[in-house]
């Protein structure tokens, strides 16, 4: 495989979404009581105003895909994230309803549009293999950032009490400042590539015509229900189906933070060399994916004592890590690729939506299924997750060729792209 090629300034891009998780994780762990502490304002009104914002966030989604198609990706990031640190600066002085609203109202549009246009930067910046890496190292960076941000605010509120929250908003409005920094640093691709595209008019009108990216997008949104799964089932399903500890949840998000940041580039890597198609090796992590939830199934069927219960917890949780792992790069850069340079914005904020969807359903639908029977959940989400391996597969005939392949063969790359009429008139998988 030849030697992929480094992106302009990709070093400060990565450092910036480091520094950025970090932020995150500041805030995002304790979001309710982080609020609630700053503002000074009730959990009952702190909590309509973030559900409020939210869904706003997400209206705000095709606006944020229509201006990365005008402007650039890069300027929208740097844009995004001058909002974000805008926004965390003056949360300590947002001591009133109204105020609070507002500052919230703006981070929130930063926060739900920020993944799309940073895919769409991924884009913009790099070209074939590299796309993957870094969709691996960036994941990475991110989990670790996390992991750092929440052990920073735990350490300050262990020193300081709750007044510390105010400090960290503003420690989140200067590690956002200077990721947007470092960004500055990263320059586009010029290539030529799609410069006749980039001419013509297009709108959200050509992202609902593409039948393979709607339904690459839809397969997504089940694989999608997986990823929610570790944060919003695995406490319900410990606390009430197995009546486990609570440092049982704990001990699994502790895994899959530390296999996430400690072995995502290298399993990435080995995919990536591997010269797997991205539909395939997506789909593998999503039929990771439904092993482990199949191996929920029996845990929760068998139920064995505690030590016996932790050991398969965590192996199960190792199963879905490295679907996890597996399937993000390669799932990431195979949207970023289907979508047309001239349209790659909306494209990706429509793909985006998936897992907005999947997030937003997912506490609702858990908790129903929970109700039931605590194995129903698992069973729906292998389901999904099988499904998901299997529209990937099959849709490989129809998503462009550049998009399949992260380096293409010889004998594909002859045989030129498909052409988007090929695209649009495809049955979905």
């Amino acid at each position: 495989m030849a030697k992929e090629a480094r992106v302009t300034g990709e070093r400060s891009l990565l450092v910036g979404v480091g520094v950025s998780a970090v932020g995150i994780g500041m805030y995002v762990p304790f979001s309710l009581v982080f609020f609630h502490h700053v503002t000074g304002l009730s959990f009952t009104l702190v909590g309509a105003v973030m559900t409020a914002t939210g869904l706003a966030g997400l209206a705000f989604m095709p606006l944020a895909g229509s201006a990365v198609d005008r402007f650039g990706a890069r300027r929208i990031v740097l844009a995004l994230y001058a909002l974000r640190a805008l926004g965390f600066a003056l949360y300590p002085f947002a001591d009133s309803l109204p105020a609070f609203a507002a500052v919230a109202l703006v981070t929130a549009l930063a926060d739900r549009s920020f993944p799309a246009v940073q895919q769409s930067l991924i884009g913009e910046v790099a070209r074939g293999a590299a796309r993957d890496r870094l969709q691996a190292s960036l994941r990475a960076l991110q989990n670790a950032g996390m992991g750092a941000g929440a052990m920073i605010v735990s350490g300050v509120l262990a020193l300081w009490g709750t007044a510390a929250f105010t400090y960290t908003a503003w420690g989140n409005a200067l590690a956002f400042a200077l990721a947007g920094l470092l960004v500055r640093r990263v320059r586009p691709v010029r290539d030529g590539l799609g410069a006749s595209a980039e001419r013509a008019p297009a709108g959200y009108r050509t992202v609902l015509r593409d039948r393979p990216f709607l339904a690459l997008t839809a397969a997504n949104f089940l694989t999608a229900l997986g990823y929610a799964a570790l944060s919003v089932l695995f406490p319900l399903y410990i606390a009430t189906w197995l009546h486990g500890p609570d440092s049982l949840t704990g001990a699994a998000f502790t895994v899959n933070t530390a296999l996430c940041a400690g072995i995502g580039v290298l399993v990435a890597s080995r995919v990536r060399r591997s010269g797997a198609r991205r539909t395939r090796s997506a789909a593998l992590g999503a039929l990771l994916f439904a092993a482990a939830f199949v191996g929920q199934i029996v845990l929760g069927t068998l139920r064995p004592g505690p030590t016996a219960s932790l050991v398969a917890l965590l192996a199960i949780v190792v199963v879905y890590t490295l679907g996890e792992l597996v399937h993000s790069p390669s799932g990431g850069a195979l949207s970023v690729s289907a979508a047309p340079a001239a349209v790659r914005g909306r494209y990706l904020a429509t793909y985006q939506l998936s897992y907005s969807l999947a997030t937003a359903l997912a506490p609702s639908l858990f908790t129903a299924l929970l109700s039931v029977d605590g194995r129903l959940p698992w069973a729906v989400l292998a389901a999904a997750a099988a499904g998901a391996a299997l529209a990937l597969v099959r849709l490989e005939r129809w998503l462009p060729i550049e998009a399949v392949y992260a380096e293409q063969p010889v004998a594909v790359a002859a045989g030129g792209a498909r052409t988007p009429a090929a695209r649009t008139q495809a049955p979905a998988a």
